[in-house]
This record gives structure tokens, sequence and C-alpha cells, in this order.
């Protein structure tokens, strides 16, 4: 049992010993700086049992903890607040327990528990990864490290939209003006000269629509008859029924666009356990459709397209196969979701990690596959999350007006190479350490900046502010984890001295409590699929660190058991901001 376990346990007897009353819970919260204690019982939800002054019923269950509970040493009431103080002994037996477990707070996972399967990324063919894409990818990752560290088994996979208009207006834009140039000619990133032609379609797209307009007909019908468009329809019915042609294009093209994205991937520091094609999966979700359409499931229109009518459930009705028995891409995730417990039967749910635009096509494919009868249906969750605006605007794929993720990542290293050039911490580094360092600290600036906010908000992101030494950001946290491998280059100590015999100063009794919320703060993460809760922990416990680190001397402490207990509590705040990072996908460096 943990601390509160034990205290709520002895708080029922005091209740019951005392006014002879059997209490259900016991509500706690942290003490408040002002008071003395370390944790708080509130009284006021007892008064519907319990008749009386809330102080002195505070102050009879107070007595009732000091002369039964071995880890309470005193107590003061405030109002109807029971503010206990803990033994020294408590934390030093707790301290002593963790000191070499160098994976606190992380759970192995059960072996007969199911598996959870994490998508995220999931790019279309026909761009570079942007700045959208990278927040897709923190989050994605991140809530898969913090599952497994939870003690779930987890996959981490990608759905990758290889197939539909949008893929065939890059290939017809380059079949027309691409004069056979290929990422070798140019030099371009595959991912990069693919996206080129996306954007050149949009522009020729929006000239076929002026001719049109020009030649007499109407905004709408030019937009449906622009002559490109035509084609790049045309080139999906042929890709779908197999045409050799096409679908060579498709494969060259693509397979630019992969070798892009790997590179991508890698400076992001992100990776899949798996891999899904929706060029793959679409069939299968054809062949469910047609399955639901013999089950009452689907209905078919009179012009062949096949819904779901989901008018029941308070939606709307659904397309799930158009008219010319091409997919949509409800058929594809059907596809998919069915295809990925075929392929890992331990799987028990899945998290889909997409942004918010995509709330209600969430909603109906979990809906749709419960009414196929998938029993783990119910175990779908949308990791729904906002979008990433900059000072100019929102970005426009089709516009070529996107943050491109590579472009972003080396400009994070730079800021940060110009930021530690004029702060001057860099004397005897070669430059390839400096190169190294500036990496980690761009990547950690900006990985942190994303992933301490809340998921659902939508963020505003400047890089700039990103890369501060001082406040809630990655480089701060970075600069007292390599603060602290410093005291412990420096220090001389026999890591076998006993500290039984220790009193706690308050900064070290405060960082000790930090330390102890790790394995509850791992567990709120993962239920909530928030990484901004690791995120905003580690600040905190920097800050009572470096509070600590402050009012208490380390290296020069009194004697050997204290400079031997406070170089130690050092190292666990070190190892603690390591693991916790390494759920964020942030690296930490040795010196900065």
């Amino acid at each position: 049992m943990n601390l509160q376990e034990t205290l709520e346990n002895y708080v029922k007897q005091a209740v019951k010993s005392d006014f002879n009353i059997e209490l259900e819970t016991v509500e706690f919260q942290a003490t408040r700086k002002e008071f003395s204690g370390d944790i708080t019982v509130v009284v006021f939800p007892m008064l519907r049992y319990v008749k009386g002054n809330p102080v002195q019923i505070g102050e009879r269950i107070g007595n009732y903890l000091v002369e039964n509970a071995e880890d309470v040493k005193g107590f003061n009431v405030v109002k109807g607040f029971l503010n206990i103080e803990i033994n020294d002994l408590y934390y030093l037996d707790f301290f002593d327990g963790i000191k070499n477990n160098e994976t606190y707070g992380f759970v192995s996972p059960k072996p007969d528990e199911k598996a959870i399967m994490v998508e995220y990324s999931s790019p279309n063919t026909n761009k570079p990864l942007h700045l959208g894409h990278i927040r897709n990818n923190l989050l994605g990752y991140s809530v898969a490290e913090i599952l497994k560290a939870s003690g779930k088994k987890v996959y981490k996979t990608q759905i990758i939209n290889d197939r539909g208009i949008h893929i065939c207006k890059s290939m017809i834009a380059w079949k027309h003006f691409g004069n056979d140039e290929t990422p070798q000619s140019t030099g371009l990133k595959g991912d990069k000269l693919v996206g080129n032609y996306y954007v050149k379609f949009d522009q020729e797209y929006k000239k076929d629509i002026q001719n049109l307009i020009g030649s007499g007909q109407s905004e709408e019908e030019a937009k449906k008859n622009a002559p490109i468009l035509l084609e790049a329809q045309d080139m999906l019915r042929k890709w779908e029924s197999g045409d050799e042609e096409t679908v060579a294009l498709w494969k060259k093209m693509n397979g630019w666009v992969y070798n892009g994205f790997d590179i991508t991937y890698k400076n992001l520091g992100v990776d899949f356990d798996t891999l899904y094609y929706e060029s793959k999966t679409y069939l299968l979700g054809k062949e469910f459709v047609s399955e639901g359409l013999k089950n009452g499931v689907f209905y078919k229109e009179s012009d062949g397209s096949v819904w779901c009518d989901l008018t029941d459930e308070g939606l709307d009705k659904k397309i799930v196969q158009r008219a010319d028995g091409t997919a949509v891409y409800m058929t594809q995730d059907i596809g998919t979701a069915i295809q990925r417990i075929k392929d890992f039967p331990d799987v028990g749910g899945m998290v889909y990690t997409v942004g918010n635009e995509q709330d209600y096509h969430f909603q109906v494919l979990f809906l749709i596959l419960k009414k196929l009868g998938f029993e783990w249906a119910k175990n779908l969750y949308h990791l729904s999350y906002g979008m990433v605006d900059l000072p100019s605007g929102k970005m426009k794929s089709r516009e070529g007006t996107v943050v491109d993720a590579d472009d972003l990542i080396l400009d994070m290293a730079q800021t940060a190479e110009e930021i530690s050039e004029e702060l001057g911490k860099l004397d005897g580094y070669s430059n390839e350490e400096k190169k190294e360092l500036y990496k980690t600290i761009g990547l950690g600036a900006l990985k942190y900046y994303i992933l301490k906010v809340d998921p659902k908000k939508r963020i505003l992101f400047d890089p700039k502010e990103s890369i501060d030494f001082q406040g809630n950001t990655g480089p701060f946290i970075q600069y007292t984890y390599a603060r602290i491998q410093s005291i412990l280059r420096k220090a001389d100590i026999n890591f076998n001295t006993s500290i039984k015999t220790l009193s706690l100063h308050d900064k070290e009794r405060e960082l000790i409590k930090q330390i102890q919320l790790f394995t509850e703060v791992i567990q709120n993460a993962a239920e909530n699929h928030s990484p901004a809760l690791i995120a905003n922990y580690t600040y905190d416990l920097v800050k009572e660190f470096n509070s600590f680190y402050q009012n208490v001397s380390i290296l020069g402490a009194d004697n050997d058991t204290e400079k031997a207990f406070r170089v130690q509590l050092s190292q666990v705040v070190a190892n603690t901001i390591k693991n916790s990072f390494g759920l964020l996908g942030i690296q930490v460096p040795d010196r900065m």
C-alpha cells in the first residue's frame, strides 16, 4: 500500500474508534505550501456522517494517527483541513528502495493482458511532412511510450494513405510537367519533389477553372469539368482496375516519397513496429461493405452508392462506397482496423492519433465497426488534437504555404546554435560535439513546446520562444539535467553509506515527495493519453530540484552521510528527468 492508502485505513479506524461510524472514503489533497505538513485530510465531507465541529473532529483524528500510525509524527488543523506531518524515516525508506532502480515508475506488462496498437503519422504520399504532422508524430510516439511505461504491451503503427484522388493529382502533374525528373536528377528529397507536383496540379487546376468560366461555364460547373481534374479522376479509375502503366508510375513516385519520409522520421526520432497501406486494406473494407449489405448494416441507394444510416444514434447517413464502386476513406479505415486484428490477435484496443477535424469520422467508424459485430470496437480511442498555427496564420498544403518538417528541424538546431553561442557556454567542445548538442537542444525545445500543451488545445508555435534556457521549456530542463551530471562527475562518495539516521531538510523532503509522484503521473498520463502530464510533472520536478540546489549545499555538506545522500538524491532526480523525457522522445545531454 502507498502512504495515502495506509493513512486512509488509519483515518477510518479513528472515525470508527472515536465516533462509531464507518466511513466509505477519505478525501486527501496536497498540503498547501503555507502550512506545515505532507498530506492533508479534508474533514468537510465527513460532516455528512460525523456531527460536530470540523476543527475538533480533525484534532481527534490527528491525535489518533500520532498514537497509532508509525509514519505520522505530527499534525495541525486549519479550519476543516487536517495537515499530517510524516516521519523522515518513511521518506528515507522509500528513497532507499528506489535509489538504485533505474526504471523507477515504470510497470512491466502483464503477460495475459491485451495489447494496444497506437496509430500515428499516417501521411498522404503526395507531399512532404509538415508542422501538423510533427505534432501528430510526437503525440502518437509519446502516448505509445507512456502506455508501455504504464504496463501495456504496445504496437506502433501507421496507415499510409497511398491511394486516392490526391495521389493521382501529383502523378498527373508530374506526367505533364515533370520532364522525367527524379530525386537523383534534382537533388531533392523524394517527398519534396512529389509535393511540388501537388502544388503544380493546384495551379493548373485553377487556370483550367478560369478558362472554363471565361468560355461561359459557372464556377461550380468549371470546378467539376476542369480537364486536369477529369484526367486525375480517370487515372484513379485506371489505378483501381490495375492498369499497368498507371500502377508503375504510382509505385515509382510513392517509392520516392517513402525514402523521403524515412529520413524525416529518423531526424525526428520516431519509429514504427508495423506499416499498413491503404492500397492493401481498402479491398478488405469493400468485402465488409458487401457483408454489411447482406446483414442490413448498410443499404444501397438507387445510384448504386452504399450508405450506413446512423440517424437513430444521433448521427447522420454516411457513405461507405461510391456509386462507381470505388472506395472512400471510411471503406479503407474499416478494412485497416479489421486487418490489424487479424495480423495481431493479441491486440484488444487501438488509439488513432488524428486531428480534431476528423472527430465525426471516428465517431462514425467506431459505431460502424460495432454494428458489424466486432467486440474489440468498444476499445477504440480517437486521440483528437488541435491544429498547430504559426504567427503568420494557417498552413495550406495545396498552396505550398506549409512549414516543412525537415526545414523546421534544421531551423530549430540553428536557433539553438545562435542562442548557445550568445550564452558562450560551449568552450572545449569540438565542432562535431557542438553540432550534436544543437540538434539535441533544438529537437528537445520543439518536442517539449508541443507536448507540454494538452492535446485537445490548439497551439501557436513560436520557435524562438521554445528555445529559452529559463521557464517551462525543454532546454531549461535539459540544462538542469546537465547541471546534475556535472555534480555527479565532481562527487567522490561512498554509495553504501547508511542514511537512516538523517534528519531531512524541508527541500530534501519536498524533492522526495515530487519523485514519489512519478508512478502515479505515468498511470494518469496513460489513462488520459496526455504527454502534457509528463511534461509538466518534469518541469515541477526540475523547479523543486533547483530550489533544493539553491538552498542546500550538496558537495559542501556538513558530513559524509549528508553529502552521500544529497548526491544520490540528485542522481535519482536526473534519472527521473531522463526517463520522463524519454517518454516524450526527448534526449538529455550530459553537458551543456
